[in-house]
């Protein structure tokens, strides 16, 4: 008999809630072409429709990552988000083993996205996002919403600080850099870190970013 392995819903929907709020930016001219703006905008708003509880756009989402890779196999942003929706995967079944299966094959695209990354990929393409940033926040996400006996959170937390660190991260879009903010804060909240959450909120609110009224009410919390 197979082992019970349970994999709560809300642990995966959290990868991909964290993924969508990025902004999505494809890898530089030579290394990987960037996915036309159409078929990349119409796979992320699947995405987003799942990551807001259709389930019946899991699958729309994960398959449209999926065709968009096999164009452009050397997209390391197609990659993970190809293999965050894979991981959302995990929450349409009650199989115990499909959901493992779903989740290991999302993360195993993802450790992948990350290793294609090279200095190329540090150029923004779309929408002002250099890749290497979005790559390594979409993986940071997905590590941080697994579970525990998954091994990938400690991971998530250094990607996570590497984008906060990262040279590109001043230049980045304030949306971008808002969504990074915000997830830090969050990441704090669950460490009982709340001195250093409610500096992260805190950077939200001053630099007005369009996460600024959920940051708000994060601070309202803590108080």
């Amino acid at each position: 008999m197979q082992p019970t392995i349970r994999i709560p819903t809300r642990w995966l929907r959290q990868a991909a809630v964290y993924g969508v709020m990025t902004l999505a930016a494809l890898s530089a001219a030579g290394a990987a072409c960037a996915a036309s703006d159409g078929a990349f905008q119409a796979a992320f708003q699947s995405f987003a429709q799942a990551q807001s509880g259709d389930a019946g756009a899991v699958d729309k989402s994960a398959d449209a990552f999926a065709e968009l890779l096999k164009a452009e196999p050397a997209n390391p942003v197609l990659m993970v988000y190809a293999g965050a929706s894979t991981a959302m995967k995990a929450s349409t079944t009650s199989l115990p083993w499909k959901k493992m299966g779903y989740a290991e094959d999302g993360l195993a695209q993802v450790d992948k996205a990350l290793a294609m990354l090279t200095p190329a990929h540090d150029a923004p393409i779309q929408r002002g996002t250099p890749g290497a940033l979005e790559v390594r926040f979409v993986a940071a996400n997905t590590y941080l919403a697994m579970p525990a006996f998954m091994n990938r959170g400690e991971r998530g937390a250094k990607l996570l600080n590497d984008v906060i660190a990262s040279p590109l991260f001043d230049k980045a879009p304030l949306p971008f850099k808002g969504n990074v903010w915000m997830r830090a804060g969050k990441l704090a909240e669950q460490q009982a870190r709340k001195d250093d959450a409610k500096r992260w909120f805190q950077q939200v609110v001053d630099q007005a970013a369009p996460q600024a009224e959920a940051a708000r009410a994060k601070l309202k919390e803590a108080a």
